[in-house]
């Protein structure tokens, strides 16, 4: 025997090669195994069966990296000049909104690099191998190419394995293929260019025996497995911003350029044409960049993004990087996988079809609740005895157990045979009684070479003692075997000439749906017979009808998706499942009607170029590879699209990374696709997450509410002190009071705005244009308005006092109250964008709103009346009548910005943008 394999590197097509020639190729001995000392020699070559740890960044230079932030050097600048200015109590704000962002990305960002370490988890600790003729158990770690391993039921495969030989194998490969049924395996090969989820004769890292047993040759360890080439995939995606912090930063970019021209403005025309100190304008022109600066919008996008978790949390969907809360909002695309999300990912008998009827069965799971109808009307399954021995056979003949606990009913064993059980019992049928009065002789186990599964029964129930034989399997199988059908006459059983015809087109019209065919039939043999012989299986049987199964969409999830395409998300399925039962699938839950699938094998053919081409008229992809997943993701966010992406294998670990919102399960969910996930959705629902697109879009709309409160406020301050220099006039406001107005306004009042409910028709908009600025034209126009008001109403009323006489301090206190007034009713109509606030909702649907404006008129009476503050910021006391004054000019800005909302939902001459505003 050579000493080392002539091939064994990871390109090998070893699922093409006949099992005969593996030997040959991995230079190994299919009887006595490797020589202890060559797997020795090849553990020094190949490295031990394990995927390297990925380089990680010390602690304190994530640390570091939450500070490299737009939002944050904002708030750090706004912290700096506050603190230069002595206002020590926005300084410590500001500050610690910095410490808590940083302390929260940096716990969240050391979960996310635990993904890879889940993949190197799904290696099996131990195994059976044949070394040096001798058959025992070694470290996973330890397996080398040519290896051979022995594998039985519930059993996790160590490595990719060549089977050299099986027995009834079957392989749940739903981490890596997301098929919802295990699959077939045998030692026979198929072609070499088979996708991942055909390859019959190969078992694969990190997956289970579901049932039989294999011996199979290790072609792969370590990182040349499946399982290591999609770590190595997941370790190359790279994650890229979210649309909110690109929308933040190029709009901090363009204010901060605005303010510093401002500024510069306001110093030089103070300085150069009116005269003013330096000193003085210098001072007053570090309070207009203090007051500009939007320091409240880092802390206000925390809070709302804080009180967004919190409310998605209800909805079971747990969110595990801040950003993906509004980042949900403006996803214009969804990519879902099939099985758990979509689906129940629990097989259901879904049709039932006997000689004489077609029953349609209701109810999805494996919990018992559901009935039987007939052409849509209801119909009892007590009422027809061929119906009954199908149920009977669909228990007896069966290997499955159902078990109901405090979580619903569960299943252990073969998800199709949990289906029938389940049918079984929707039929009326007691199971322990039913096992008790047929009790199970003898039995045939399932293999994929006879295609059928046979148990004997002895009937205590009837006079003469008879057994019975009970045989479930391929349709095609079992017709052979039959000749004869189960009718009803006169309320019994009775045999009839078999109707080949009539059972291939039902057995084709269920295979048309998608759904899974078996059939079932019954042979009466003598009592006497207590063993079951290839004999029996000869002919003879009475067939009793076909049942189709499949893993059905969930209810919930096709209202969902309904949801979603009103909202203008456009929701696509990528599984790794079989075209036709993905098709099918999709048909149900309204996914790519009238639209034409793509398969994986298109997929390979087409380069990026094509790809993205075809991405945006295809809704339905089959048998797509993890890189399929990564390509049509990158190839959606090369159009333009917010990409959310949903699975719960490892094979989607990557494409969960590289969306926008990386959505995993969180029941039946994989820890690599959790930690490679911003978002885990605690019941696999697919409907949660149309309730988080919702709280997200809600997140977007309360970010941009306060941008609508905030600039304005700090525009019309501005103005003031800026007309008021350009015109030779006397300051309205100090640089101390005009921090008091940013302390008094923007710490009150502006985060009540976090605490907006989400609009009730959030989701009958289309999804935002995530190239869309921050600033629509409205919002522009808004801002404008709104300022001028402020500006003209202070300045007014300040230029009004002064020409009846009154001291500079009061007219300032005057002007200083009348922006906190303007600002205390604007934030009333701030609520909403364009819908009025003179409603009931708009007035008291949020009790914040409320709160903080009662908090802001404490402060600012405080401020008018309080000795100690009169002393720190220059203020005086006012009468009633000035008073009266303020609270009219505040009211006026309330009363024109609300006409202007009247006049443009009048008119109908908003941009299409802005008619989607709440």
């Amino acid at each position: 025997m050579p000493t080392t394999p002539t091939a064994h590197h990871q390109d090998t097509p070893w699922h093409a090669l006949p099992a005969s020639d593996i030997a040959t190729h991995l230079a190994t001995d299919v009887h006595h195994g490797l020589p202890h000392a060559e797997a020795a020699q090849r553990l020094i070559q190949h490295g031990p069966n394990q995927l390297p740890a990925p380089p990680r960044r010390p602690a304190w230079r994530r640390l570091l990296a939450q500070f490299n932030n737009v939002l944050i050097y904002v708030m750090l600048v706004s912290a700096v000049i506050t603190a230069a200015l002595g206002h020590w109590i926005d300084t410590g704000v500001l500050l610690g909104a910095v410490i808590v962002n940083a302390i929260l990305g940096f716990v969240q960002e050391g979960k996310a690099e635990s993904a890879l370490d889940a993949i190197r988890r799904m290696l099996s600790p131990q195994t059976t191998v044949l070394r040096g003729g001798e058959r025992q158990q070694i470290a996973a770690e330890q397996l080398v190419p040519g290896d051979i391993v022995l594998l039985a039921s519930g059993d996790k495969v160590p490595a990719d394995l060549r089977i050299l030989s099986a027995k009834s194998l079957r392989a749940d490969e739903a981490v890596l293929t997301g098929e919802s049924v295990p699959s077939d395996k045998n030692e026979d090969p198929v072609a070499e260019d088979a996708p991942l989820g055909d390859r019959r004769g190969m078992l694969y890292s990190g997956t289970l025996v579901a049932a039989g047993t294999a011996v199979g040759a290790v072609a792969a360890t370590g990182t040349r497995t499946e399982l290591g080439r999609i770590s190595a995939l997941l370790a190359q995606v790279e994650t890229g911003t979210t649309p909110l912090l690109r929308q933040i930063a190029h709009f901090s970019h363009w204010l901060a350029g605005a303010i510093l021209v401002f500024v510069l403005a306001t110093f030089a025309i103070g300085v150069l044409w009116r005269g003013q100190a330096p000193g003085d304008m210098f001072l007053m022109a570090v309070a207009l960049a203090a007051s500009a600066i939007p320091e409240g919008l880092p802390a206000i996008m925390t809070v709302t993004l804080a009180l967004g978790v919190r409310r998605m949390a209800r909805h079971r969907a747990i969110i595990r990087h801040l950003p993906a809360v509004e980042t949900l909002g403006s996803v214009t695309v969804i990519c879902s996988d099939k099985t758990g999300t979509l689906t129940c990912n629990e097989m259901t008998v879904q049709r039932a079809v006997t000689a004489g009827r077609v029953y349609e069965v209701t109810g999805s799971g494996y919990a018992p609740q559901g009935g039987f109808q007939v052409g849509g009307m209801d119909a009892s399954p007590a009422g027809d005895p061929v119906l009954q021995g199908m149920a009977r056979a669909a228990l007896l003949c069966n290997d499955s157990a159902l078990h109901q606990g405090a979580e619903g009913w569960t299943l252990t064993g073969d998800p199709t045979e949990g289906a029938l059980l389940t049918f079984a019992l929707k039929a009326g049928l007691d199971g322990p009684a039913t096992h008790e009065a047929l009790p199970r002789i003898d039995a045939i186990p399932f293999e994929s070479e006879h295609r059928f599964m046979a148990t004997l029964h002895h009937d205590r129930a009837s006079e003469d003692g008879q057994a019975l034989i009970l045989l479930k399997g391929a349709p095609e199988r079992v017709l052979d075997m039959c000749d004869s059908q189960a009718t009803t006459r006169l309320g019994a059983q009775e045999p009839a000439a078999l109707d080949h015809d009539y059972w291939r087109r039902a057995a084709n019209d269920c295979a048309a749906r998608a759904l899974r065919v078996l059939a079932v039939a019954v042979k009466r043999v003598p009592a006497r017979q207590s063993t079951l012989s290839w004999q029996d299986m000869e002919g003879g049987f009475t067939l009793l009808g076909i049942l189709g199964s499949m893993d059905p969409p969930r209810p919930e999830a096709m209202a969902a998706v309904a949801e979603c395409h009103s909202a203008g998300v456009r929701v696509k399925m990528i599984t790794g499942d079989h075209g036709e039962t993905a098709r099918a699938i999709g048909a149900q839950l309204g996914i790519g009607l009238g639209r034409p699938a793509l398969t994986g094998a298109e997929i390979e053919l087409m380069d990026d170029d094509a790809l993205r081409e075809v991405v945006d008229n295809v809704d339905v992809f089959a048998r797509a590879s993890p890189e399929h997943k990564i390509r049509l993701v990158q190839a959606l966010q090369a159009r333009g699209e917010v990409v959310a992406m949903t699975g719960d294998g490892v094979n989607d670990a990557p494409a969960l990374k590289r969306a926008d919102v990386g959505v995993a399960m969180g029941r039946n969910g994989t820890e690599a696709a959790k930690d490679a996930a911003a978002m885990v959705l605690a019941d696999d629902n697919f409907a949660t997450l149309g309730a988080a697109v919702r709280e997200g879009r809600g997140v977007y709309d309360n970010v941009r509410k306060f941008i609508l409160f905030m600039l304005p406020t700090n525009g019309g301050e501005a103005l003031v002190v800026f007309f008021a220099i350009a015109f030779a006039l006397q300051l309205p406001l100090t640089a101390a009071q005009v921090l008091w107005i940013n302390l008094a306004t923007s710490g009150t009042l502006g985060l009540a705005l976090a605490f907006e409910p989400t609009e009730s028709d959030v989701m009958q908009r289309p999804p935002r244009d995530p190239r869309d600025s921050l600033l629509s034209g409205l919002f522009v126009w808004r801002i404008f308005m709104v300022s001028l008001l402020m500006a003209g109403a202070a300045l007014g009323l300040f230029l009004w006092e002064l020409e009846r006489g009154a001291s500079l301090e009061t007219a300032r206190t005057v002007a200083v109250s009348t922006v906190v007034a303007a600002e205390m009713f604007y934030l009333l109509s701030s609520r909403h964008v364009l819908r009025s606030a003179l409603t009931r909702e708009g007035l008291l649907g949020n009790p914040q709103v409320l709160l903080a404006m009662a908090a802001c008129a404490m402060l600012q009476l405080a401020f008018v009346h309080a000795p100690w503050l009169q002393a720190v910021f220059g203020s005086t006391d006012l009468a009633p009548d000035e008073w009266l004054r303020v609270l009219l000019a505040g009211a006026l800005v309330f009363v024109v910005a609300e006409l202007e909302k009247w006049v443009l939902r009048r008119w109908d001459r908003v941009r299409p943008a802005a008619r989607t505003a709440p």
